[in-house]
């Protein structure tokens, strides 16, 4: 999964935009935990049922420490 277009393609995206490389680790991550969640399905053909669906799962299964990590995306 690490050499999936789309994981190169946002990478490659965040390099040339001068992302830390601290960031561009922790956005992959989160990028691939999400289509792994959506068993690896292409992110093109999510809805936001399906963005919906993955931020419910992580309120009600990651811990606290990891939830402060995601209020600013509220």
């Amino acid at each position: 999964m690490s050499s999936s277009p789309v994981l190169r393609s946002v990478r490659e995206y965040m390099l040339v935009r001068r992302y830390s490389l601290r960031t561009i680790k922790s956005y992959l991550y989160w990028i691939k935990y999400y289509i792994v969640f959506h068993k690896k399905r292409y992110p093109t053909s999510l809805s936001e049922q399906h963005v919906a669906s993955f931020l419910t799962f992580l309120d009600r299964n990651v811990s606290v420490a990891t939830q402060a990590s995601f209020k600013e995306f509220n």
